[in-house]
């Protein structure tokens, strides 16, 4: 004999970082798992020290972490996360990012301007990461940034038939807020069996979140519309949308978004809006002043989970989504 057999099984470990612990008691509950014990906190300079009290060599290991504020303390303990499981030598090791941090810095607009989606995938690669397993990036090109498998869930299965079973579907418009979220509109069109319409707009481009709307495209008057979108983080796009369907006769307006980052004047924009309900996942924590009786909060984490398993499981994530 020249070599030395085992018979030991795969074993899946659950770590989560600090940045949205209840989304990641939900995933394990889910899982039947427990999330492994982590002895995590920050030095007085703000350095972040991270060790795990059980051993995971050998051990398929699964590291979630969503890029809330503060955004970039909780993507830089993900990258020391990861790398502490690099060297205590899993098996394998897949970062899952429920909201991916940076990701509306996919591409140059101007000269001189940085790729800051491609460069949180080359850390991530260089962290010791073998795969990302995330929920509805803001462009499907972010996926080509990471060099290994990248797993892209959706929240539309979720947030339509949530919508679908709110809404009269006579009555119902599926709104695209732009014309780069008009595919995903497509299909929530194809799912709830809706019409189309579509808000013009255009932003100044020296001012951050500043945009004006222009027009809307298509037949909206009378109508209940559900304008959708990846995130909302200022709220002044999304409102501004929503104010230009009003001024063209919709009866009612609701939004969903998976991703609710809900800074600066979010709060008061969405309080103060003309929306009857604004509908949201859980990949990134609500704040806790935004309890507004018209947010609503739909759970990810069996999404996730389900992913988890077909990943730990050499199945297939793909046929999750094959029905959308």
């Amino acid at each position: 004999m020249t070599g030395i057999k085992t018979t030991g099984e795969k074993k899946l470990m659950f770590f989560s970082g600090r940045a949205h612990p209840e989304l990641a008691e939900e995933v394990a509950e889910q899982l039947g798992v427990g999330v492994v014990p982590t002895k995590a906190f920050d030095f007085a300079n703000g350095e972040i020290y991270v060790r795990y009290e059980e051993s995971a060599r050998g051990a398929d290991c699964f590291v979630i972490q969503s890029h809330t504020a503060p955004i970039n303390q909780w993507i830089m303990e993900q990258l020391i996360m990861i790398d502490a499981l690099k060297r205590a030598s899993a098996r394998s090791i897949t970062v899952i990012v429920p909201f991916y941090g940076y990701a509306r810095q996919d591409k140059k607009h101007r000269g001189r301007e940085p790729i800051s989606a491609r460069l949180v995938a080359d850390m991530m690669k260089t962290a010791g990461a073998d795969r990302i397993l995330t929920v509805d990036l803001h462009t499907d090109q972010i996926q080509g940034f990471f060099d290994g498998p990248v797993d892209h869930l959706f929240a539309l299965p979720l947030l339509a038939d949530y919508v679908g079973k709110k809404v009269d579907r006579a009555k119902l418009t599926v709104v695209s807020p732009d014309a780069g979220r008009v595919r995903v509109a497509d299909r929530w069109c194809d799912r709830l069996g809706a019409p189309l319409a579509i808000v013009h707009k255009r932003r100044d481009k020296d001012v951050a979140n500043q945009v004006t709307v222009h027009e809307v495209v298509g037949d909206v008057e009378g109508r209940v519309c559900v304008l959708v979108d990846d995130m909302i983080d200022t709220g002044g796009t999304i409102c501004a949308a929503a104010d230009a369907l009003f001024a063209h006769g919709a009866e009612d307006v609701i939004v969903t978004a998976t991703h609710g980052v809900l800074s600066g004047p979010a709060g008061d924009r969405l309080k103060n809006s003309r929306v009857s309900e604004f509908i949201f996942t859980n990949t990134l924590p609500t704040p806790g002043e935004l309890q507004l009786d018209k947010i609503r909060v739909l759970s990810i984490a069996p999404t996730i989970a389900s992913a988890v398993r077909e990943v730990f499981e050499d199945g297939s994530v793909t046929s999750l989504f094959d029905d959308q």
